[in-house]
């Protein structure tokens, strides 16, 4: 099985995370086929990782601005039978890619076959350690894996895209991923959008029957979340813009799909992390008050997001229809 490692890039503010990214993966115990690096719009950051990475393969994105379109550009170079996703401000651990192999190659009992892999993704906090107010059911708001997740390999209904992999071939025979979802960075300035391989995963069910997304736990990469993300100001936009976002992927896949995952979170994990805040504090940790109240306002904020988008498109969609109607 030859995997293709792709990670997309942006900016050159992120040298120094980008240059520990690509050693994590030249020193994979399982070495991967081809490492490319995708550039998102960017000369001159394109011209220098290819005089410092002429053993690799150095693109420009030749699809829409953005992280989907930068993984459809790396999708479309990759020559190998797995394509796996590694975020640029991330490090793998050396078995990362050994891990994808063997769970890729796991025959499911029953009907199904394994066409995507997620694995664990743990914070590294520049701030050295996390905020105390910090819930762990909220981890997503940083890209890394949050408590609600399964601890052992089981299947789930979609992965985390920076740390994730899939069969080739059937990125593309599902159209790839949606431009129109996720983070787009204009300049220096860009919400904290995301849900690009939450949408792709469901598409990509939905139209493979049995196709089947894993989580494998022993896939581990460390992501860097820089002290500007260790505030509750960004954990409430982050929220926010992931209610945008999922109202975008209700959109496209269906509310009943889309918030799947989503519903069972809230009346489950988060009630569960509310009583647990609580009960710390009771035994003596202030935080635990704290860690409580995120959990309330991140899930306020979320549905606050969700319900504004789904507004958003709703108006749109009847300004749509007026337009045809005046047309015809």
């Amino acid at each position: 099985m030859n995997i293709s490692v792709v990670i997309c890039v942006y900016t050159e503010e992120r040298w120094d995370d980008i240059r520990a990214a690509v050693q994590s993966v030249r020193s994979q115990r399982r070495q991967p086929y081809e490492l490319i690096l995708v550039v998102d719009y960017n000369p001159e950051l394109h011209l220098r990782l290819k005089r410092e990475y002429a053993d690799a393969i150095v693109v420009e994105n030749t699809h829409a601005r953005g992280l989907s379109g930068g993984k459809n550009t790396g999708v479309a170079t990759a020559t190998g039978d797995v394509v796996a996703f590694l975020d640029d401000d991330a490090v793998a651990d050396a078995d990362w890619l050994a891990a994808f192999e063997e769970t890729m190659s796991e025959r499911p009992a029953g009907s199904g076959t394994v066409v995507g892999v997620g694995g664990l993704t743990k914070p590294l906090w520049d701030t050295g350690e996390r905020p105390r107010w910090f819930p762990e059911e909220f981890d997503w708001t940083i890209g890394c894996t949050y408590r609600g997740l399964p601890a052992e390999r089981k299947p789930i209904r979609n992965v985390m895209g920076g740390n994730a992999a899939f069969i080739r071939e059937v990125v593309g025979e599902v159209g790839g991923f949606h431009s129109g979802i996720g983070r787009s960075v204009q300049g220096r300035k860009s919400r904290p959008l995301g849900c690009e391989e939450t949408e792709f995963c469901i598409r990509l069910s939905q139209r493979r029957p049995g196709s089947i997304m894993m989580f494998e736990p022993r896939a581990v990469i460390g992501h860097r979340v820089p002290a500007s993300r260790a505030t509750f100001r960004y954990f409430r936009s982050r929220c926010y813009a992931e209610g945008l976002s999922k109202a975008l992927v209700s959109q496209s896949v269906g509310a009943g799909d889309g918030l799947s995952s989503e519903r069972a979170h809230a009346v489950k994990t988060l009630p569960h992390g509310v009583l647990r805040g609580v009960a710390d504090a009771l035994r003596g940790d202030p935080a635990g008050l704290a860690r409580a109240g995120a959990i309330v306002a991140g899930l306020a904020w979320t549905t606050w997001g969700y319900a504004v988008g789904s507004a958003r498109l709703r108006v749109r969609g009847d300004r749509a229809g007026r337009t045809i109607d005046h047309e015809r």
